[in-house]
């Protein structure tokens, strides 16, 4: 892993591996809330309120955690980040723990949990540009590229490992609360390792800047855009910025919204669907369904992002094209599903289009724009990125309360749109490299 760069592998394990539990136990925390929302007694429209607004936080508090790891040590934020998300997993844990124990009403344990949540995205935000302006500061301009994509596949395979580990460590004595008693220790036990292990560093005589990430979501693709953000501007020595309305690049930044929001829609609604259509009761089961539904989704994006893009070589035109319409099938077979096998067969093939149709979009906003422009079109489709799950979740979660169907078949005439624009629009339709 670390030969891409000329870290020490031991000092790149430690930062890789601070990005992959944060990933891992954000995902892992959105694959059981449904089931503890149902079991205590909140509201699903409550339970996406939570992450709607945590993600909120961190699209404002990114940009400043990016900014200050030009300042500070980056070490120092790093710790920031694995402190404010174990801080916050535990504070959870206790008011969820809290409130399957009876000890506190529904209302409350709401009132609490978004209050705990809302450190993680105020201070976890801080761990993902501190780690990429540390390796960015260590290596060459020829290893870069490299060292940062292997550096942001930790978020990719923390949306895998998290669903996949966290029914196991639903435990008898804290119950569902489990899980985020557990990532939080492995949280502090990591950045005890990044504390004793990662040397200190003077982002003044070690040059490196790192990027805003949009946050780690269940069904959120992993994005490159940050780390090509970050590339720019540790080369040039500064951060662009570019108008959301620029016309070079506004219409790949309204296909990357609308197909983003329906990801987020969709897959944040998931969950309740497996309670409710397919086990039929909340617990421990039902979570290791989700769990299982979640891993297979996120298995299926890094394959078409790692195997069929590479595979293919499919344009970014291509891309938005088909992956539309991939995502609508998929979205429709979930629509239509009626055991578990075939709800997670349309799920994964959901995730695999926008798997293929936002790296589309992603790459034809780089190509809309001249090298100069390289990282502030980065950073508008990071932006993008995060604003698609502050309020789709929600939106997706009241629309399948109202009618369970509805959010997904929405979501199959939203793609077939999308990919209608993407065949119709001029832009869109000639961006090829």
């Amino acid at each position: 892993m670390p030969g891409a760069t000329s870290l020490p592998p031991q000092h790149f394990a430690l930062v890789f591996l601070a990005l992959l539990v944060t990933a891992a136990g954000n995902t892992a925390l959105q694959s059981v809330l449904p089931v503890i929302g149902r079991a205590i007694g909140i509201a699903d429209i409550g339970i996406a309120f939570v992450f709607s607004l945590s993600a909120l936080i961190w699209t404002f508090s990114a940009p400043f955690w990016a900014e200050q790891s030009d300042r500070r040590g980056r070490r120092l934020l790093i710790l920031v980040g694995l402190a404010g998300f174990a801080v916050s997993m535990t504070l959870c844990a206790a008011v969820i723990l809290a409130g399957l124990r009876d000890l506190l009403a529904p209302a409350l344990v709401l009132v609490l949990f978004t209050l705990a949540r809302s450190l993680f995205g105020i201070f976890g935000a801080a761990a993902n540009p501190a780690a990429q302006a540390y390796v960015a500061s260590r290596t060459t301009p020829a290893e870069r590229t490299n060292a940062l994509a292997l550096l942001s596949s930790a978020f990719g395979l923390g949306t895998i490992i998290g669903p996949a580990v966290a029914p196991f460590f639903i435990l008898p004595f804290v119950d569902l609360a489990g899980p985020m008693f557990v990532f939080a220790a492995i949280a502090f036990a990591v950045g005890a390792a990044v504390r004793l292990g990662l040397p200190d560093d003077d982002p003044t005589h070690a040059p490196g800047r790192g990027a805003a990430a949009s946050i780690a979501s269940v069904g959120g693709a992993p994005s490159s855009a940050h780390v090509l953000a970050a590339e720019a501007a540790t080369a040039t020595g500064e951060r662009r910025r570019l108008q959301f309305a620029d016309p070079r690049v506004k219409p790949f930044l309204i296909y990357g919204f609308a197909v983003g929001s329906l990801q987020a829609a969709t897959g944040q609604a998931l969950g309740f669907l497996v309670i409710d259509r397919i086990a039929g009761v909340a617990g421990v089961d039902s979570a290791k369904l989700i769990g299982i539904a979640f891993m297979a989704g996120a298995g299926a994006t890094l394959l078409a992002q790692w195997g069929i893009i590479r595979t293919l070589s499919l344009d970014p035109s291509q891309l938005m094209r088909w992956g539309a319409l991939l995502a609508a099938l998929g979205t429709a077979g979930i629509a239509l599903a009626t055991d578990f096998h075939a709800l997670v067969i349309a799920f994964a093939l959901q995730s695999a289009g926008f798997g293929l149709a936002r790296p589309g979009f992603t790459a034809g906003a780089s190509l809309a724009v001249g090298r100069a422009d390289q990282g502030a079109v980065a950073g508008a489709v990071t932006s993008i990125n995060g604003a698609c799950f502050v309020l789709a979740p929600a939106i997706g979660i009241g629309l399948y309360e109202w009618r369970p169907a509805l959010p997904y078949w929405l979501a199959v005439a939203g793609c077939a749109a999308c990919a209608l624009y993407a065949w119709a629009n001029p832009r869109l339709y000639a961006s090829r490299p």
